[in-house]
């Protein structure tokens, strides 16, 4: 009985090469998102000592960059690889692992339509817990600005969340120049002005809430409620354009594996 490297049998080019394809940008879209989360905390010197991870009370976003970038890598490395190779482990563990990321999905999505209440309430401590630590990492503090000048907003329910912060904190004897203020994200912003002013939102809360005029006053969280519903339809093509590219890599992987034990089972 003669047996045959099932490699050098005929399995279908077009699906081969298709699936390669497919996964090539997640590789190397994975291996940037890689490269710029070490290059993001060798300048904020974290490499040099990583105990820095630990003693930050806050999100550090480069762990979403390195996470996201790591399980992209992954996935395009088993999936082209895979290919290539024609190797039949390395495309179930594609093809399972994309699975289960769409398992996880569908799954967060129910719990959120299910338990909004409990969502809305996790999501606000996280906000705060987030506002308490704005100033360990340079990183949540550019997250924190940004989210608070697009939607805006400022604080997760009120400008007086800035509370949580030691350095903006009405209460205690620091003698923080920001103390009793918010952060600059959190005014609004005059269209004459040419270069952002760091110091609007000095003292501001020293004020009366009638003459907060030059900031924000609505919550993130509230803005973020009032945003969901009128781009319900943004959020739900989004979601089915990521459902439909996981589908197809499935599709892809598993028809490439019949394929190649239908030629191994022919040829042995």
């Amino acid at each position: 009985m003669h047996y045959y490297r099932y490699e050098s049998a005929e399995v279908s080019c077009c699906f081969k090469y298709l699936m390669f394809s497919y996964n090539i940008i997640f590789w190397l879209a994975g291996a940037a998102f890689i490269a710029i989360g070490f290059w993001a905390w060798s300048e904020k010197g974290v490499l040099l000592d990583l105990t820095q991870v630990t003693r930050m009370h806050g999100l550090d976003p480069v762990w979403m960059v390195l996470v996201v970038g790591a399980i992209t890598f992954i996935l395009g490395f088993a999936g082209c690889v895979g290919a290539l190779r024609e190797n039949i482990c390395l495309l179930k563990f594609f093809s399972g692992l994309i699975g289960f990321i769409f398992f996880l999905e569908l799954t967060a999505a129910v719990l959120v339509v299910v338990f909004q209440g409990q969502v809305r309430d996790w999501i606000n401590d996280f906000f705060l817990n987030n506002i308490k630590a704005y100033r360990d990492d340079i990183d949540l503090q550019n997250l924190i600005d940004s989210l608070q000048r697009l939607n805006q907003c400022c604080g997760a329910q009120e400008p007086n969340d800035w509370d949580r912060n030691v350095y903006f904190s009405c209460n205690g004897t620091h003698r923080s120049r920001e103390k009793c203020g918010v952060p600059f994200s959190c005014c609004r912003k005059d269209p004459a002005d040419t270069v952002i002013n760091t110091q609007c939102g000095y003292d501001v809360r020293l004020k009366s809430q009638d003459d907060w005029m030059d900031i924000y006053t609505k919550g993130c969280i509230p803005a973020l409620e009032d945003w969901l519903p009128g781009n319900m339809y943004t959020v739900a093509i989004v979601f089915i354009v990521i459902s439909l590219l996981q589908m197809v890599g499935i599709y892809l992987a598993r028809t490439l594996i019949a394929e190649i034990e239908k030629v191994k089972f022919n040829f042995h």
